[in-house]
Parts: structure tokens; C-alpha cells; sequence
């Protein structure tokens, strides 16, 4: 499997992180989207921030020597601007898929079932570029690239019961919404997911 290229929609470029985003990566993950998005306790320091950065840099090419799928994030760059305004990816998902009606091997009798792995897709944009549909155009490049190139058979995408924005995005992407009957594990509420129809 060959590292997988920089996409290019009409507005964006979806690239791999490189080591000179470090001061917009801080500033998108560390500032921005701490309280918007990913909403952790703690920011992460510079040199944090700095040693995820050169390790996702890294990943992409051993992934890619491993012949394994391209997982991690990718910078959504403004095309016309070049200013980094969000993140993309995909990620493997581990979760108690089986407790989701919709999902083949759904038990009706309600029980957790065990842990299944899904395809995973992430996507962040930073709350100034926010509704403006960045982040539908770049998980849509990301979602055709998986089905054009790595032949996956779905892709799902994951997010709160209060994310109506990320809601959105799925709507957008051709994902059935499903939410979880149980409401545990507190994860695992609201689950995307889009079939390969290619």
C-alpha cells in the first residue's frame, strides 16, 4: 500500500500533518478545539502537542511500508488561503458495535455483546470556519478516497447525543443515524454509518 496522497476539493486540501503545522496544530487542537469539539480537562503543551505531531508524521509512512490502512489525521488547509483550519482522519473504532439495531449482528435481547472494530472517520474544524460545510467537503473526500481506493465496505463516524453539527455532517455524507438504545457505554451515543455503493 503506498502512503495515501493530499486530496483536493473545491476549496480544500486534505494533506498529512507536517513538523511546520506545529504552531497551528497547538493552536487548532490545544486552544480552539478544547472547549469546542474535543472538550478535555487539560491542554496539551507545546511539546506535547510537538511529539504527537512528529509522531503522526511518522505513521504515515509505517503504516503505509505495513501495507495498513491510512489511519490517523490529516490538516484541512484552505486552499485559497493555505491557513490550516481543521482535521480529518480515519481511525480504527473499537466499540460495542453489536448493541446498535441496525448493525447485522444486532441482539435483540439487548445484551452489550462484545467489542467489534469499524472503520472510523474524524473530523474537526475550527470554530471560526464552523457551518460553513468544510468539514462535509472534506470527510466526503476522505469517505470517496476509502471507497475509490481501499475498497472498504462502510465507514462509520461516531459523536454525542448534542452534536447536531456532527449529526449534520453524517446527514451530508449519506450516513444512517443510529442512536444507542442502551445509552451505554456514555461513548458510544450516536453512531454514522455509509455503506460503499461504488
Amino acid at each position: 500500500m503506498n502512503e495515501m496522497p493530499a486530496l483536493e476539493t473545491t476549496r480544500l486540501i486534505i494533506r498529512p500533518f507536517i513538523m511546520d503545522d506545529l504552531t497551528d496544530a497547538h493552536r487548532l487542537f490545544d486552544v480552539e478545539l478544547n472547549t469546542e469539539d474535543l472538550r478535555t480537562d487539560k491542554m496539551e503543551t507545546i511539546k506535547e502537542r510537538a511529539e504527537w505531531l512528529q509522531w503522526s508524521v511518522l505513521n504515515y509512512i509505517q503504516l503505509a511500508k505495513l501495507y495498513q490502512p491510512p489511519y490517523g489525521d490529516r490538516a484541512i488547509v484552505l486552499k485559497e488561503m493555505g491557513q490550516l483550519i481543521g482535521s480529518v482522519g480515519y481511525v480504527p473504532c473499537l466499540m460495542s458495535f453489536e448493541q446498535m439495531p441496525n448493525f447485522s449482528y444486532y441482539d435483540a435481547s439487548g445484551k452489550t455483546g462484545r467489542a467489534t472494530t469499524e472503520f472510523g472517520l474524524f473530523y474537526a474544524i475550527s470554530p471560526p470556519h464552523q457551518r460553513q460545510g468544510y468539514a462535509s467537503e472534506a470527510a466526503q473526500a476522505m469517505v470517496d478516497y476509502a471507497f475509490r481506493h481501499l475498497g472498504l465496505k462502510r465507514i462509520i463516524a461516531t459523536t454525542g447525543y448534542d452534536n447536531h453539527g456532527s449529526m449534520g455532517v453524517m446527514r451530508k455524507l449519506g450516513m444512517w443515524i443510529e442512536k444507542n438504545p442502551l445509552g451505554e457505554p456514555p461513548w458510544l451515543q450516536v453512531v454514522g454509518v455509509v455503506e460503499n455503493n461504488i
